[in-house]
């Protein structure tokens, strides 16, 4: 009876054939995993004294750029959020995103390597599911955005050009700083 129940509660969760899987926001989501995974796996990989180095130009820890990824993730799917639910997106500003990053630098200076590592996984799994909750009409509505200057953009650009494209960029850039 047992092993039944176990059975029939995997066969529950498997999707049903009337539910379309949606390949915009599944590819999304996809992308945003796999950045957040390279992210993690090189950072597991860093000294505490890597951990601890200041990136050029931007001055924040490595630790603290690693941790800033995994933070700001709800952050970007509200934003998102917003443009798919046809609202516009205002008063966030270039100076404002400086100013978090400042306030999270401070706030996050010492931040623990295993415990941003598992914040990143566990914000990264659930911005990954709240994309691949948005439709087509979601992921193609088109909103003005304070960010950019209130040009009018799309669900999708706002998830690319934030959510997806951060642990690459952050990478990138931690790479580069480390010399590998």
């Amino acid at each position: 009876m047992r092993n039944h129940n176990m059975t029939q509660s995997v066969i529950d969760q498997l999707p049903r054939p009337e539910a379309k899987m949606n390949r915009g926001s599944e590819a999304l989501a996809a992308r945003l995993e796999a950045g957040a995974t390279a992210l993690a796996a090189f950072a597991a990989t860093l000294s505490e004294t890597e951990w601890q180095t200041r990136l050029p130009k931007d001055g924040r820890k490595i630790g603290v750029v690693v941790h800033d990824v995994a933070s700001v993730y709800p952050v970007e799917i509200h934003l998102a959020s917003l443009i798919a639910a046809g609202q516009p997106v205002a008063g966030v500003t270039w100076d404002a995103v400086d100013a978090m990053n400042r306030d999270h630098a401070k706030e996050n200076d010492g931040a623990e390597k295993e415990a941003t590592l598992a914040l990143l996984a566990i914000n990264s799994a659930a911005a990954a599911a709240a994309i691949r909750a948005f439709s087509d009409e979601d992921l193609s509505r088109a909103w003005p955005m304070s960010l950019n200057s209130d040009a009018p953009l799309t669900c999708q650009f706002m998830l690319e050009d934030h959510a997806v494209q951060d642990s690459y960029h952050h990478l990138a850039g931690i790479r580069a700083a480390l010399g590998r």
